[in-house]
Order: structure tokens, then sequence, then C-alpha cells
């Protein structure tokens, strides 16, 4: 007997999308965004939507890797292997999951104002935030900080890639900018700049000072996550930029 639990049957204060309306998304569990998808329960254990949720999640950390990143890429296959879960039920996740992909990678529209870290990562989401391999790319600015465009310069392996001062800066004078900013990723979502990231942007900033193109910020960029080296390191105080 297949048993099916709707999540109207659930008292009204523990019903996921009466939360989410009254408290916001980041108020809910991975479960319970699962279980808002999933409409209703299903399986032996007379699951509810959430329980059945939480059960998807702990099926996927068998693998010992974050039950989140592996959802990131899951197919339907993998997905009606677990017990309650169908065709529709899989689909209606993987919409989900991709739609969410599309939102978070959107890139702002070129000659919009850069004036942030936040902005700068926006705008390189899509070619760097959730790629396996390390990328090394550009934001490209005109001297109102507005965007020209962006440019992978260069693609690694799973741990390091490599971008030479003359490559990037060849790249930044050909397309005519004025000002630029720097990013790369991190593949293991550690944001931390590392002996060599700041080897290198030492090597730009002298290299932008030199060509008076002022190299405006470095972010790193990873699995969500981004930092500001020009916030967390004194690089541009030792090497000013005009800017």
């Amino acid at each position: 007997m297949t048993y099916s639990l709707r999540i109207v049957d659930l008292p009204s204060n523990e019903r996921p999308r009466e939360r989410l309306i009254a408290s916001g998304p980041k108020s809910l569990s991975s479960a319970e965004l699962i279980a808002i998808l999933l409409g209703t329960g299903q399986g032996k254990g007379k699951l509810s939507a959430v329980g059945l949720g939480q059960y998807i999640l702990n099926q996927l950390s068998q693998h010992q890797r974050d039950p989140l990143s592996i959802l990131r890429n899951i197919t339907v296959q993998e997905l009606t292997q677990i017990h309650g879960i169908g065709k529709a039920k899989a689909t209606t996740i993987i919409a989900a999951i991709e739609l969410g992909k599309r939102v978070f990678q959107s890139r702002p529209p070129e000659l919009s104002i850069v004036d942030s870290p936040q902005a700068a990562a926006d705008a390189l989401s899509q070619d760097l935030m959730w790629q396996t391999q390390e990328r090394f790319a550009v934001l490209l600015l005109d001297v109102n900080n507005r965007l020209l465009g962006t440019k992978v310069i260069t693609i690694g392996t799973a741990t390091e890639t490599l971008a030479h001062p003359r490559e990037i800066f060849r790249e930044v004078i050909r397309q005519g900018a004025t000002r630029v900013i720097i990013s790369h990723n991190h593949p293991s979502g550690n944001v931390e700049p590392s002996p060599e990231d700041i080897n290198l942007t030492r090597q730009l900033l002298a290299g932008a000072q030199v060509l008076a193109i002022p190299l405006l910020d470095h972010i790193i960029m990873g699995n969500g996550g981004h930092s500001s080296m020009r916030q967390i390191t004194n690089l541009w105080e030792e090497y000013p930029q005009g800017d």
C-alpha cells in the first residue's frame, strides 16, 4: 500500500508554505524547501512531505558529500532511484534547481555600474562560481565603472590555473577598458587567498600602476561565496591605484 500525506494535512504553524510567507525562505530548512516542491509525502513510513524531503537529503548524504552539492547536478534517473520519488517529483526538483542556477548566474546588463565586490561577483558568477576547474577572468570597466564585458582568460585543472599578467592586460587593452577587476574561482569552495593569489595580485597591481589602468579588486569565488582581496589584504595600500 502507498501512503500520501499532503502539506495541508500538517498543522498550519508547521506548513512550509505558510512559514515561508510569514518569515521568508531563509527561515526554512533544506528539507522544508524540498517539501514545498514535492507537495505530498509518500512511502511505506507514512512520511510527510517534509519527512520525504529530509529522507532525500539523508539518502544523498550517504555519498559522504554535501547533499546540496549532489543535488546541484543530479539527474531524473538518480532521483527516481530514491524511494517515494517518481518522475513528476524528480522533474519538479530539477526544474527548481535549474531555475535557481539561472537566477543566481544571471549577469547584469552591459553598462551597469559595478561599485562593490557583490556587484563584481554577480557579473562574474556565470563564468566562475560553480565551475569544477579553476578559471581566471577579467571584468572590464570604463572610466565610470560601467560594465563593458567579461572575459575568461585561462582555464586550469581542478586545483590550479595559471594567468600571466601579460595575457590579462593584453585583453584589457584590446577591449578598450580603462579599469579592471580580476577574479578566479576555487573549486574547493574556500575563498581565502592562497600565497600564489597574493603574489599574482601584487604583480598585477604593479603592472596596473605602470599602465595607468587601475586594478580595482581581485575577487575569489567558489560554491556560492566570494571574498574581496581589496577588503581583506593591504595590497592596495602598498600599490595605490589612483582610482
